[in-house]
């Protein structure tokens, strides 16, 4: 009879092979009066290691990693025991423990690497990756993350650099060629609009194209972003969206009473975006301020301004009624 071997079997097979490992050791060291060997402990460890069971898995590990022939992979991986638990300081020392007696070795600098940004150690993180590239300075995957630490770290002229040195991977990665995009916007490049517009040709992200349109307006090619941000309203919203329909609404609005000072269209948009739930006053009145706005409808964004802090004072009092209602219960 042939068929498909269950999760939960391939789980029990391994289960049996790691009791008798155990009956092993026991056998060699309390029936035969021998000293279980490192690698036992070790294969042991892994076992429990990939079944899960964590706890388990170090107590062998432990053991294993005082024997020098399966010291650093006992280390490295009580290290990806610490980091699967969410124990990233005890991870990274674990990792970091290999780098002082191994400074070249690369599993354990990518693991001290991924780890530090975990922690929001972004200066170790990059010194770890600095290292890295030196030694395997052909990895697009590593020099991806480098770049990504760069850029956190709002060094976007080396987050750049790092960048370059992959062209090819810039043809086809989709990670390397947003990350290239937003490092260019960064400082102001308007070659980051061809690697927004590369990425958004193959992916739909309402985020990105929202970016992207921000970056069009920014440089004055209005044309073009009101396609975009008019392509962004006509997509569904959800609550869980990141990028709020209002505010697309009030960049659209923002963006047609500069452009075009003489139409109403952008008054109309804006009082949609308030009916919507954009409510930052402050933008409002800066927009309301600027001279590329006509004056006809400079006066009307202060009508709106003034229906918003009105809006605002009877909200703020409604929950401080509520909660004088609430303490006086």
């Amino acid at each position: 009879m042939t068929g498909v071997i269950s999760k939960a079997c391939v789980k029990t097979g391994l289960v049996f092979v790691i009791l008798s490992l155990i009956i092993v050791v026991l056998l060699f060291s309390g029936c035969a009066g021998l000293a279980a060997s490192a690698q036992e402990y070790y294969s042991i460890g892994m076992a429990y290691y990939g079944l899960g069971k964590y706890e388990e898995a170090e107590i062998w590990l432990n053991r294993a990693r005082l024997a020098d022939r399966t010291m650093t992979a006992s280390q490295y991986n009580l290290g990806r025991i610490a980091y699967e638990t969410q124990k990233y300081e005890e991870a990274a020392k674990h990792f970091e423990s290999i780098l002082k007696k191994d400074p070249d070795n690369i599993l354990a600098l990518r693991a001290a690497a991924f780890t530090r940004i975990k922690m929001g150690d972004l200066e170790k993180a990059e010194k770890h990756y600095g290292k890295l590239m030196a030694l395997v300075p052909e990895s697009a995957d590593d020099g991806y993350n480098h770049a990504l630490v760069l850029f956190a770290m709002e060094r976007y002229d080396k987050a750049q650099e790092v960048m370059d040195k992959y062209p090819f991977s810039l043809q086809d990665n989709n990670e390397l060629i947003l990350l290239y995009a937003r490092t260019l916007s960064a400082q102001n490049k308007i070659e980051a609009i061809d690697n927004y517009a590369r990425w958004l040709a193959a992916n739909s992200d309402k985020k990105i194209r929202f970016e992207y349109a921000q970056l069009l307006e920014k440089h004055e090619l209005y044309a073009r972003a009101l396609e975009e941000y008019r392509a962004i309203l006509s997509d569904s919203f959800t609550a869980d969206d990141e990028t709020k329909k209002s505010f697309v609404r009030f960049a659209l609005a923002r963006l047609l009473l500069i452009a075009d000072s003489s139409s109403g269209e952008g008054v109309t948009e804006m009082e949609t975006a308030v009916s919507e739930g954009y409510d930052n006053i402050e933008e409002v009145e800066k927009l309301q301020k600027n001279t590329k706005v006509s004056a006809v409808n400079r006066d009307k964004l202060r009508t709106i301004v003034n229906n918003m802090q009105r809006a605002l004072e009877a909200k703020e009092a409604a929950e401080k009624a509520a909660e004088k209602t609430e303490k006086g219960k």
